[in-house]
Parts: C-alpha cells; sequence; structure tokens
C-alpha cells in the first residue's frame, strides 16, 4: 500500500517538476534539463529527483548549481500543487545515464570489431584432417550393421 502512495506521489512530483522547468526558470545558468525520475522515502518525507543536462560539462555544472539554488522555489511549486500535510525536500542528483549509456556503446563497437576479426578468421580456417575429419573409410561397413 505505501509503494503504491510512494510511488504516485513521486510520479506526480516528476510531471510537476518537468511542468516548472519547461516554463523555464529565471536563471541562466539551467540548460536543457530532463528529469529522468523521481524517488519517494518510504515516510514520504524525501523525494530524490534523477535528471540529465543536455550539453557540455561547464552546462551540466551550471545547471546543478542553477537547480541548487531553485531548490526552495520549486519546493514551494511542487507543495501548491500536491494537497499534502508535509512537503518532501528535494535533492536534485545528476543521473548517470548518459555516461553509461557512452560506456556501453564502446563496449559493443569493441565487440562488433572482434566479431569481425573472429570472422575474418573463420573465412579461411580449414578442417584440421581434410574437408570432413570425421570420414571414415569403413562407412560401408557400418551401413550394412543398422540394417540388422
Amino acid at each position: 500500500m505505501a509503494g503504491e502512495r510512494q510511488a504516485r506521489l513521486a510520479d506526480r512530483i516528476r510531471v510537476i517538476l518537468a511542468e516548472r522547468l519547461d516554463k523555464g526558470l529565471r536563471d541562466p545558468r539551467l540548460g536543457y534539463v530532463t528529469i529522468t525520475d523521481v524517488r519517494v522515502t518510504g515516510d514520504l518525507q524525501h523525494a530524490s529527483v534523477f535528471y540529465t543536462v543536455l550539453g557540455t560539462e561547464e552546462e551540466r555544472t551550471a545547471s546543478a548549481a542553477a537547480l541548487t539554488s531553485a531548490t526552495g522555489m520549486l519546493r514551494s511549486e511542487v507543495g501548491r500543487q500536491l494537497n499534502v500535510r508535509l512537503v518532501p525536500t528535494l535533492e536534485f542528483i545528476p543521473d548517470a545515464v548518459p555516461e553509461i549509456a557512452g560506456h556501453i556503446a564502446e563496449l559493443l563497437q569493441q565487440a562488433r570489431e572482434r566479431d569481425a576479426a573472429v570472422a575474418g578468421l573463420a573465412a579461411s580456417a580449414q578442417y584440421a584432417g581434410g574437408d570432413d575429419p570425421y570420414k571414415r573409410d569403413d562407412d560401408s561397413d557400418r551401413a550394412d550393421t543398422t540394417e540388422e
């Protein structure tokens, strides 16, 4: 029961924050921010807001500073729209999804290169014992024993 309430509250907070950031803050440091996830504690007192920023590392740090300075205003906006007795505190955490995705892309590229190298070796490979290493001279004798 509490898990369902946490999920509904987290989803509502995510929507409220995304709409507010879409309208824009009056902070020139804020870049293109996307709210990826919100997790609320079991007692509904704290919300961890995960976000990503499209851009360079400088834009990410500037956006993090802008979000940190606007936390109070964003929390009051959430409280105004939620209609709950206690408004959860907000903590903005940069999401590591882009870095992980980049690392996975690099690993997949390395795997493709290794597969291509193996395919090149396999194309020129030959059986160790000729065309068919399992072919025997006594195939006719074996065929007679299986018919009986």
